[in-house]
């Protein structure tokens, strides 16, 4: 059972970075954050690296690095600008959806196929989305969902959920034809370097960058990175050992930790509202990784 205790190593990680994320959202552009959390993330996963030295390369990993590269550049900044235009309790809780995308994605890419008790898994993660905003039911049946797609934080995180639901099993090929800590680092370093213009382009120059987001701002960049770094590490680790569905399914109780998070550190309301609907939503998400 090493792979549970790494998954929730990995979810505990996941929270604490999108802590600092909100936190440096704060004063810079998701852009220049996207970059720091790759970049500080294979700067940290190096020296791990050279302990555990370069594995064999498989042939399938230049192809799956490729894929995971592209669809991860999209994740990475739309999940920064999903938790700098929502409250992290409210958007968040919206990758929960990621096991459920997974139910489907896994079975055609991987062969995994979770037991006829993840629909009940399935069930109670859309019932945990309605209560997150069940305040709204006074205007109608469908106003807590409607309520909810009209923040732009959560209908960016469903885009964000749906994605890992193919990445997450590209990253299990990576492992499979490389290791965790080498993965990780490609990952990382690939999508640190293919950031550098996009940043640059959207700060307009680079002093600007330099002066006003990395140099002013480094002390909450970097733990971004760290735990970013944290959170991949335990994450692949465990997806070479288990099921992606069920690695994946564990990480998620970082839902709850960012709730809590964004009532205790950012003053965001309706916290009892939202921990209900996160932890109905966890719940779903643990029936699936349990069928």
């Amino acid at each position: 059972m090493l792979w549970l205790l790494l998954s929730l190593l990995s979810a505990a990680s996941e929270s604490a970075k999108d802590a600092f994320s909100k936190k440096s959202l704060k004063r810079l552009d998701e852009y220049t954050a996207a970059w720091a959390l790759r970049f500080f993330s294979f700067a940290f996963i190096i020296p791990v690296l050279i302990v555990a030295k370069i594995p064999h390369i498989g042939s399938g990993f230049w192809a799956a690095l490729l894929v995971s590269g592209i669809l991860n550049l999209a994740t990475t900044i739309l999940y920064m600008k999903a938790i700098k235009s929502s409250d992290l309790s409210l958007a968040v809780p919206m990758i929960a959806f990621t096991p459920l995308f997974l139910l489907i994605t896994s079975p055609l890419m991987l062969g995994e196929f979770p037991t006829t008790l993840g629909i009940g898994g399935v069930a109670l993660i859309v019932a945990g989305s309605y209560i997150l905003n069940a305040s709204e039911r006074s205007k109608g049946l469908f106003a807590p969902f409607k309520a909810l797609l009209r923040e732009k934080g959560p209908r960016l995180m469903l885009g964000v959920a749906l994605i890992w639901s193919i990445t997450s099993n590209i990253d299990k090929i990576g492992v499979q034809n490389s290791s965790p800590i080498f993965w990780a680092a490609a990952m990382n370093g690939s999508l640190a370097v293919i950031l550098i213009p996009i940043a640059l382009y959207k700060a307009g120059k680079a002093p600007k960058l330099k002066t006003a987001g990395l140099t002013a701002n480094l002390k909450s960049l970097a733990p971004i990175g760290l735990f970013g770094a944290f959170m991949h590490i335990f994450q692949f680790t465990a997806i070479s050992m288990a099921f992606v569905a069920y690695v994946n399914a564990i990480k998620r109780t970082s839902i709850l930790m960012s709730v809590l998070t964004g009532h205790f550190l950012f003053s965001e309301k309706r916290a009892l509202e939202r921990l209900t609907g996160a932890a109905i939503m966890v719940a779903g998400v643990i029936m699936i990784a349990v069928s």
